[in-house]
């Protein structure tokens, strides 16, 4: 090996060589001087001696290791020549270098200068059923290239070669796999139910739209009916969202539909229950009536806050599919849970609290069709439902599969939220299918629920639509009824309980005359009774009644027993007899009326 050009003198290196002597390897450097005096045939000689003993032969890529200040002192010694020669394959091992402290030959001297001097190691990913730990000598991996080279082997390929984990492992020993199986069938047939429900809430929303003048329906605010089983809905909705394998999308997804879902369904029956409550507890005289609009204002805050929490929660640190591990150790995703999680939690829980209190607050309040004790039954089975599978999951199965998860959260949306509109909707449809969706709940007339404990405020609708003005004029008539019934009981107990009382001339038990004849009459209450009609009547015309309100007060003043049932049936008689002739009396008169008012415009 010649050395470049050094004015006149060129020289050459040897070949790295090992000195027996000096227990050295070196390098020699060689070159011809010219003598000063120049005398034919005479030469002179140099010889270098180099000793390269400390440096080494690194065949691994300078990449793979550490840029720190210890590999920059240990690369000092390093031929740069020699770096990426090493025999590793380069997809699935890596070269892991040996220094001369690392191991020693049989002559006691530094394997600095040794080729081969590494070891082939598995990558991050990648396994090796023969040496996993220790990894591929780099003798051995540089005698199999060497024999592939020359066509006499394919162990290089074969023995040589690490095979990648099974998906989802970082680090394996073997084929083993890491990451949890699906059961598709079952996961889908378990989708198929919840699509179905969610599509049937769909179903029963048009269905009581097309039905919402009914009666059944009337009177159980069909908007907040409506607004339930769109929250039921979303809540099946989730088992769409946590049916692939998590993502960030999906987490976020199912952080929506389970809560957002559960607060649209909840409020909306809990405004239903607390109108109840309301009216139910009320002490006042005047009726308490609270509309859907009210409600409504009422509810929309509620929604605003878990939209609110929801879109910060979103925005700000969204939920991530983080990896957990089963009993088997089997890896798979779930979606993380930290503080944000928590705190929604415990204000649902708290939610749940106020639901159970205003519904233990109407366990005795009547209401139409028996709603207002229905949905307490629907709450009470929320909360139960959302408790215990919250225990379930923390204590029986805290590392269950992903397999066992979604059947839980299959369990827990179809015992709370298909409870729900069973609950609530049933006894609606039950009632609408017999032909009975029309016609007022038989029970809650006799209980005589008015409009207070009604869930919309309305109460008993009328059958027919009344007049109000012939309304307020039969109200007028039994309240003189009334006035004139209590004024006689007055009269009546007054002589009966005062017997020393003579009546004055002119009196009310004297203008009938009955009494003149005999004196016992006057104090005799039969007497009493048999001429306080007339006396009665009087009055009541007096006060502006009536006929119909005197004839009414006639009745209420007739005698009892046995004597004088003869006499009774003799005055209905007459008294029948003249209201006959006094309405038509009042017909011949309209009659009259009505032809004078013909003729006039005729003219």
């Amino acid at each position: 090996m010649q050395s470049p050009p050094i004015e006149s003198y060129r020289g050459w290196w040897t070949i790295p060589y090992f000195s027996c002597k000096t227990r050295r390897w070196l390098i020699s450097y060689s070159v011809n001087v010219k003598p000063l005096d120049v005398r034919p045939g005479v030469r002179e000689f140099i010889s270098i001696d180099i000793d390269i003993s400390r440096l080494e032969v690194n065949q691994c890529d300078t990449l793979t290791q550490n840029h720190n200040d210890e590999f920059e002192a240990a690369s000092s010694n390093q031929i740069a020549f020699f770096k990426g020669t090493h025999k590793c394959h380069m997809d699935t091992t890596q070269c892991v270098y040996r220094g001369p402290g690392s191991r020693v030959n049989q002559n006691g001297v530094g394997a600095g200068w040794t080729k081969g001097a590494y070891v082939c190691k598995c990558r991050q990913g990648f396994y090796s059923i023969r040496h996993h730990l220790t990894g591929f000598e780099g003798i051995l991996v540089e005698a199999a290239w060497k024999e592939m080279r020359e066509n006499k082997s394919d162990s290089y390929e074969k023995v040589f070669l690490c095979l990648r984990c099974a998906p989802g492992c970082a680090r394996c020993k073997g084929p083993e796999p890491c990451l949890a199986t699906y059961n598709w069938p079952f996961r889908i047939s378990l989708l198929a139910v919840s699509i179905f429900c969610a599509f049937g809430t769909i179903v029963l929303v048009a269905y009581m739209y097309q039905h919402r003048k009914l009666k059944v329906f009337k009177v159980a605010s069909p908007i907040f009916l409506s607004i339930t089983l769109l929250g039921c809905a979303l809540m099946y909705l989730e088992m769409a969202a946590i049916f692939p394998v998590l993502d960030m999308y999906s987490c976020i997804a199912t952080k929506w539909t389970r809560h957002m879902g559960f607060c649209v369904s909840y409020t909306a029956l809990l405004m239903k229950t607390w109108r109840v409550s309301l009216t139910y507890r009320v002490k006042s005289a005047h009726k308490v009536k609270l509309t859907d609009k009210q409600l409504l204002q009422w509810m929309v805050p509620i929604l605003l806050v878990m939209l609110i929490y929801l879109g910060t929660w979103t925005v700000s640190a969204p939920p991530y599919a983080e990896v957990i591990a089963d009993n088997h150790d089997l890896k798979f995703y779930q979606c993380s849970y930290n503080w944000w999680d928590h705190s929604l939690a415990i204000g649902e829980i708290l939610f749940l609290a106020w639901g159970i209190k205003v519904c233990y607050n109407v366990r005795n309040a009547e209401s139409l069709f028996n709603e207002a004790r229905l949905i307490s039954y629907a709450i009470y089975n929320i909360a139960a439902v959302n408790i215990t599978m919250i225990a379930i999951h923390l204590l029986i199965f805290p590392r269950a599969g992903p397999d066992i998860k979604y059947l839980l959260g299959f369990l827990r949306t179809q015992l709370s939220t298909s409870v729900t509109v069973f609950l609530v909707f049933g006894p609606k449809v039950i009632r609408v299918l017999r032909g009975q969706g029309d016609q007022w709940d038989s029970r809650a007339r006799a209980r005589g629920v008015t409009a207070s404990f009604s869930l919309n405020g309305i109460g008993l609708v009328p059958e027919e639509t009344t007049d109000l003005y012939q309304e307020n004029e039969e109200l007028k008539e039994e309240i003189q009824k009334l006035a004139a019934r209590i004024e006689f009981m007055k009269i009546v107990h007054m002589e009966m309980h005062n017997r020393h009382i003579k009546p004055k001339l002119g009196g009310y038990f004297n203008a009938h005359g009955h009494s003149h004849g005999h004196p016992s009459a006057g104090q005799s209450p039969i007497a009493k009774s048999s001429t306080a009609s007339f006396i009665l009547k009087q009055t009541a015309v007096e006060r502006g009644a009536t006929a119909a309100a005197a004839a009414a007060v006639e009745d209420s003043t007739f005698p009892s027993g046995s004597l004088h049932r003869a006499r009774r049936s003799e005055m209905l008689k007459e008294r029948k007899a003249e209201r006959e002739k006094e309405r038509e009396k009042e017909w011949n008169k309209n009659k009259e009326q009505e032809k004078s008012r013909a003729s006039g415009e005729k003219v």
